[in-house]
């Protein structure tokens, strides 16, 4: 009987009036929800209870801290503060890195300019003639 047709054409449903009533009910509670919490009393209250929560917890959490850095060093392993510290320092190491790739950067500009012209003046002894000289050598003689 549950699969009859009612008189529209559909199939009854016996959950369906539940359904209903189930959504009627989260849609009421979602809304009374909203207004509530945006309201400058409830605010007030929620900062009045994290501020309590809060209070009671920073002693704990510290005692937990302690206890953490303490099992951690009798391990010989890192704590928080080392891998803060190693990361500082491998930091400052890849920016002295970049200043000083900068740098040479700088300092390769500088020579490779000239080393443009040196050999452009090296090349001139073999084309020109009034530079041979510089080919052939020195006219000073060698002292034993």
């Amino acid at each position: 009987m549950a699969n009859d047709p009612t008189g529209n054409g559909a199939q009854f449903d016996p959950m369906g009036s539940f359904r209903q009533m189930r959504d009627a009910y989260l849609d009421v509670w979602a809304k009374t929800m909203v207004d509530t919490v945006n309201t400058e009393a409830y605010a007030k209250a929620t900062g009045t209870m994290l501020d309590a929560y809060l209070a009671v917890s920073t002693p704990f959490r510290e005692t937990v801290e302690k206890a953490m850095l303490q099992a951690l060093q009798q391990l010989s392993m890192p704590s928080r503060a080392d891998f803060i510290g190693l990361a500082e320092r491998l930091t400052n190491t890849e920016m002295r890195l970049d200043d000083m790739d900068a740098k040479l950067d700088r300092i390769e500009g500088l020579f490779s300019k000239p080393a443009t012209a040196t050999r452009r003046r090296a090349a001139a002894p073999l084309t020109n003639p009034a530079n041979r000289r510089g080919a052939r050598g020195s006219r000073r003689k060698r002292t034993k």
